[in-house]
C-alpha cells in the first residue's frame, strides 16, 4: 500500500532512526551505522510499494516489523 513521505518518516522514526537529514541529492535516515536515502520532498505523490519495499531492504527492516511500527 502506497505511504506518504511524512507518514515513512514517522515509522522510521518509531523503528529508532533519526533524522532526516540533508545528503548529495537525497536526504537520509541514520540508525546506529545504517543510513538508508529516503525520497526527495519535491516529488509528487506517494512512495510506491516498490519503492517502499527497496527502501526498507536497504534498512535491514522486516515487513513484520514494519507493520508493528
Amino acid at each position: 500500500m502506497p505511504i506518504s513521505r511524512r507518514k515513512l518518516i514517522n515509522k522510521f522514526r518509531a523503528l529508532g532512526f533519526n533524522g532526516p537529514y540533508s545528503g548529495g541529492r537525497h536526504q537520509f535516515m541514520v540508525k546506529e551505522d545504517l543510513k538508508v536515502r529516503i525520497p526527495n520532498p519535491h516529488q509528487k505523490g506517494e512512495i510506491s510499494d516498490s519503492l517502499l519495499n527497496e527502501i526498507l531492504r536497504q534498512a535491514e527492516i522486516s515487513s513484520e516489523d514494519w507493520k508493528k511500527s
